[in-house]
């Protein structure tokens, strides 16, 4: 299914989801949403791509296997979740808040890199699936 007008709204709404995806992120270590909920437009919107402008290029655009964002996503939050246990002899998963703040995104807490690493455990495994299913079909 490659129209026109598919093709044309692709282009504008995957910078979009994209920017919007960051923003569920951010806004997650605060308020509800974050890693995962962000994870699942950023899938949204390359499957958009995909079906637009096929899978070949938006492979392209993505450069990197998917797949391998899954340990990426992994470590990042152990290493969140297992930092109060190492720097500050406190249980695991427990919150640590940088005390400067950052005009857009606030105060840097574990919360923030553990939601990332969801973030990208999320577009590996949802990514990987797709395009699997994809090129099989």
């Amino acid at each position: 299914m490659k129209t026109l007008i598919l093709k044309t709204a692709s282009d504008i709404l995957l910078p979009v989801l994209l920017l919007f995806s960051v923003f569920i992120l951010l806004r997650g270590h605060y308020l509800p949403g974050g890693g995962f909920v962000g994870g699942l437009i950023v899938a949204i919107a390359f499957v958009l791509d995909a079906f637009a402008n096929g899978l070949k290029n938006t492979r392209k655009i993505i450069r990197i296997h998917p797949g391998f964002l899954m340990p990426l996503g992994l470590l990042i939050s152990f290493l969140s979740a297992t930092s109060p246990v190492i720097f500050q002899d406190l249980p695991i998963m427990t919150g640590l808040w940088a005390s400067g703040h950052i005009p857009v995104i606030g105060k840097i807490g574990s919360a923030l890199f553990f939601d990332t690493g969801v973030y990208f455990v999320v577009v590996g495994v949802s990514l990987t699936i797709i395009f699997t299913i994809s090129e099989n079909a």
